[in-house]
């Protein structure tokens, strides 16, 4: 649905987005994260056809956007970081200036009621936009996108300065627009990709760090693993034998005995699996493993190793080459 192939983007000499190429499937609510500077607003006002990029493609359902603008556009409905709103006009009377903008051919009534009915904005939608709330603004921005009913939603930060309450109905209804439509959503709070999006790009410093399925993340980053182990036997001489085992990067009593066990945490050097010389070793001194369990990475932590310092040594199992596309 979306195919973005080695794109360029450089403000004199800050390369803004660095030969980026990702593809976005039918269907497909995709995170689109980095911190700030990274190069989000960039790549998706590229991808709307507000920018021009300096090389590289962008395609919206096979049309290029440079070549046919007006047939990609049509396709595109975008909700910038701040709402395109004129507050002096009524929420109806703003959505139907949008209508005639686009050039839209659906019945109009119809056609901006059911948007209404959708986001929700229905019962407030003869009041002035500069008496709304902020949440309900988002909505009205939310609805000028949806007219015209666009194949592909972009949305820029859709949910920042929304209070909690606000923040899960703009989650539930982003959610529930990805059963019609394909969806970028551009963010930087992870929960909210973690709540909502199939897959996640990571762009940093105008670079693609990491493209996988929501839950296949924090294997993009090779690293060392922590284990929780639950063992039986003298505390001492199982936390010797833990510190020399090799492949051990470091371990160390956590747990008060449960029954007759304690319990360690364990963590392996880079890219070293610990489980099975882990087992070996302590069924060769009789100690009872009775409990073994990872502890995964967070989001959070995936994120600050993907665009921390040093990230561009960073070993990622699929090639940065537009990989982990479906």
């Amino acid at each position: 649905m979306i195919e973005i192939t080695d794109v360029r983007k450089s403000f004199g000499d800050k390369h803004a987005v660095d030969g980026i190429s990702f593809r976005v499937e039918e269907g497909e609510i995709m995170g689109f994260l980095g911190p700030n500077g990274a190069g989000k607003s960039t790549t998706l006002n590229i991808i709307t056809g507000y920018l021009s990029a300096d090389s590289g493609t962008v395609k919206i359902d096979g049309t290029d956007i440079l070549a046919d603008p007006l047939k990609a556009k049509k396709d595109i409905g975008f909700l910038p970081e701040i709402p395109p709103l004129y507050t002096e006009m009524t929420v109806m009377e703003y959505l139907s200036f949008v209508y005639d903008l686009k050039g839209c051919r659906l019945p109009r009534r119809q056609h901006l009621k059911e948007i209404c009915e959708v986001v929700k904005i229905w019962d407030v939608s003869k009041r002035l936009i500069k008496n709304l709330s902020k949440g309900y603004r988002q909505r009205v921005g939310i609805a000028q996108a949806l007219i015209g009913n666009p194949k592909v939603l972009i949305f820029d930060e859709p949910t920042i300065g929304l209070d909690p309450r606000q923040i899960i109905e703009i989650r539930n209804l982003i959610k529930m627009l990805g059963k019609e439509h394909t969806i970028i959503l551009s963010t930087h709070i992870l929960p909210e990709v973690q709540a909502v999006c199939d897959r996640i790009v990571v762009i940093n410093k105008g670079r693609i760090v990491a493209n996988e399925k929501t839950e296949d993340l924090i294997n993009a980053v090779e690293g060392s693993r922590k284990l929780v182990a639950k063992i039986v036997g003298p505390e001492e001489e199982v936390l010797k034998a833990l510190r020399g085992l090799g492949g051990m990067k470091s371990a160390d009593v956590i747990g008060k005995r449960d029954t007759d066990s304690i319990s360690y945490l364990l963590e392996s050097q880079e890219r070293v699996d610990i489980r099975k010389p882990l087992f070996f070793a302590l069924a060769a001194k009789g100690w009872p493993l009775i409990g073994l369990e990872g502890v995964e990475l967070s989001l959070e932590d995936v994120f600050i190793r993907l665009v921390g310092k040093g990230n561009e040594k960073t070993e990622l199992k699929k090639s940065r080459k537009g990989g982990g596309n479906k």
